[in-house]
């Protein structure tokens, strides 16, 4: 609603200054240069490289059956020899060399917008914010679908990595085969319930804990190695070559499970702001990348030996004895990738909200520290049903990774071609340089899709038509808000000649400031107006605010506050926000000065207005569209917590708009 969110219908926002955002972990007092670095590092590698970290749990597996024929269930799968095993590290190898360590660390990582990544910054790149039409129509919808693609992917990751882990009680003995979908289901349940509390604490554990995981998993795969060194001939391209010609068609549809070891490349752009470019690029170079490479040609080595273990590779990996540790080990770090999934999720909906691609959300602040520790209660228990129905409709993680990969896919091929237009438009880049480059990421992108295309029959709907669901709502909220606009602009009566008007009819004035809230600075508030028309007074100190959304993370304190008077005690307030930050208009009220008064806040009286939206025939959106479009705004965060107004000092004024 206008009043309620005037944040989505601002002018033109200001120039962004070069990127000077920090990092925004918080380290312990007196860390400096090399230690503080050494500090983000590990601190990266405990939340952003999780979800990446934990598929070697099933991604080598689903490639593979054991016995004479393919399972029904996994109809893909090859069986193993020594071609079809080296064919298959080799392209394990280059898909995480050409489509992580390439496009994401070294390309990807350089589209920050002002420290902050994920798809949504990165549109913010290149389309404005007040963009709906024209020449950025088609990026602005790709980038809404690949966001909403993200909420399918953090359905499952949660669901098919905790699963995963359990399943490996199935290789210590038959007797936990009857529990493993309780004990998982228990598991995600304790997740989600304790997201409220926020990562804070238990975050200082992650890095360690993670470090151990890529130490188990390096050196898993190097004892198998060294038995078995002729694995490493795999690095050398020709085997994958060799094994699309041998396979065919075949080969082409086993892409779909080897993508499986590049999902979560997303979340290490999407996380940027958390920790900074360099500490991610040393996690993953350093450490991440040697451990995953060590652990899958360690399961190729394997398998080659005893063809029975690709039934399980990872579990076999090690030791008998050491199968019920390695199943913690595991189970706490798919946790771990949980959780930097969730929070994502959490992440993403803070940015729709400032953003304007979503109503207002509940939001809770987890630490008083880190600003970008949030809960969003709404989205946390949607996630926590999804995850469960999912592992009760799938059953088995081989049955969930028919369904994984659809959603990370066309998120990559959406983010090559936002890639594209920051390439031409913000880096200046000439067209063929920047085409040919995208080209490339393209040709690796649209193989993966393709391959994953095929499982849409077998689970891949699933996050295509959560996705689907999602865009639905940001659109129709982003449309919505803009057919909105353009109704009341029509009724909006302009300031200058209202204020003429007072001058030539003046009215009775009473003492106190009254802050008026609406998203045209320029135009009188219909709040204002409903107000004379019933009291036929008007306050001593009127302020017609405006809090406008920048397609910046976050706005400098100096360029936050504008203030310029107006005659007859108007003022003209406009409050600067970036899309990562929390509007709190009274802290920002504080810093106003007035010429001879002071600003005390406890006289201030807030005025709102309240649109009840009525669906009607009007040009604009179809008339359901109209209907969700008025249940969400219903149903959206009242203004006065969003904005973090005093609840005794506000007043609302109805209205209603047919749109």
């Amino acid at each position: 609603m206008t009043d309620g969110n005037p944040a989505q219908l601002a002018p033109a926002p200001i120039k962004p200054a070069p990127s000077t955002a920090a990092p925004s972990s918080t380290a312990p007092p007196g860390l400096t240069g090399n230690k503080y670095l050494a500090y983000l590092t590990l601190t990266a590698l405990g939340v952003v490289f999780g979800d990446i970290g934990t598929s070697p749990l099933y991604a080598f597996r689903e490639c593979f059956f054991v016995g004479t024929t393919p399972p029904p269930d996994r109809p893909h799968a090859l069986m193993v020899t020594t071609g079809n095993v080296l064919g298959v590290l080799s392209l394990i190898f280059w898909s995480l060399i050409v489509v992580v360590s390439i496009k994401y660390l070294i390309f990807i990582l350089r589209a920050d917008n002002r420290g902050e990544g994920g798809i949504l910054a990165l549109t913010a790149l290149v389309v404005p914010v007040r963009a709906a039409a024209g020449r950025y129509r088609v990026l602005l919808i790709l980038g809404l679908f690949g966001a909403a693609l993200l909420y399918g992917d953090g359905i499952i990751t949660p669901a098919i990595s905790v699963l995963s882990a359990i399943e490996g009680l199935e290789v210590a003995t038959p007797y936990f085969t009857p529990y493993v979908i309780p004990i998982t289901i228990g598991v995600l349940v304790l997740l989600f319930i304790f997201q409220h509390r926020g990562t804070g604490g238990i975050g200082k554990i992650f890095g360690p804990v993670i470090v151990i995981w890529f130490a188990v998993l390096a050196g898993l795969g190097l004892w198998h190695v060294v038995a078995k060194p002729g694995v490493l001939a795999a690095i050398w391209p020709v085997h994958a070559v060799r094994f699309f010609v041998h396979n065919g068609w075949a080969g082409f549809v086993v892409l779909g499970s080897v993508f499986l070891v590049a999902t979560g490349a997303e979340a290490l752009y999407a996380d940027m702001g958390h920790f900074g470019k360099l500490p991610i690029r040393i996690g993953w170079f350093g450490l991440v990348l040697p451990a995953l490479l060590l652990n899958y040609f360690g399961q190729g080595a394997l398998v080659l030996s005893d063809s029975k273990a690709a039934a399980h590779p990872f579990y076999h990996l090690a030791p008998s004895w050491a199968t019920y540790p390695l199943v913690v080990l595991a189970t706490i770090a798919t946790v771990i990738a949980s959780q930097a999934v969730i929070s994502g999720a959490f992440s993403l909906t803070h940015q729709a909200v400032q953003l304007g691609y979503t109503p207002r959300l509940e939001i809770e602040h987890t630490s008083a520290r880190e600003r970008g520790q949030i809960y969003v209660p709404a989205v946390n228990w949607a996630l926590m049903l999804s995850c469960i129905a999912l592992v009760l409709s799938f059953g088995s993680a081989t049955h969930l990774a028919a369904a994984y990969g659809i959603a990370v896919t066309s998120t990559m091929v959406i983010t090559t071609v936002l890639f594209y237009a920051v390439e031409r438009r913000r880096w200046k880049w000439r067209r063929w340089p920047a085409l040919l480059l995208c080209l490339v990421f393209l040709a690796v992108d649209c193989s993966f899709f393709g391959a994953n295309l095929l499982k849409v029959a077998h689970g891949g709907w699933f996050p295509l038509a959560v996705a689907l669901v999602v865009f639905t709502l940001m659109s129709t909220w982003k449309t919505g808000r803009r057919v909105l606009s353009d109704r009341l602009r029509r009724s909006t009566v302009p300031l200058r000649p209202f204020l003429h008007g007072i001058a030539l009819e003046p009215v009775v004035r009473v003492p106190g400031i009254a802050v008026f809230m609406y998203s045209n600075p320029h135009g009188v508030p219909p709040a204002l107006l409903h107000n004379l028309k019933h009291n036929r007074v008007l306050h001593e100190t009127v302020i017609i605010l405006t809090v406008e959304t920048q397609e910046i993370p976050r706005v400098e304190p100096a360029h936050r506050l504008e203030v310029a008077p107006l005659d007859h005690g108007f003022y003209r307030v406009i409050l600067r926000y970036g899309f990562m930050e929390e509007p709190d208009v009274p802290i920002e009220l504080a810093r106003v000065r007035l010429p001879g008064q002071q600003l005390d806040l406890h006289q201030v009286s807030y005025f709102l207005s309240r649109e009840t939206l009525l669906a009607t025939q009007h040009p604009g959106m179809w008339i359901w569209r109209e209907k969700l479009f008025a249940w969400m705004a219903r149903n959206a965060r009242p203004a006065t917590s969003y904005f973090n107004l005093p609840p005794n000092r506000v007043v609302e004024l109805g209205m209603q708009v047919e749109i």
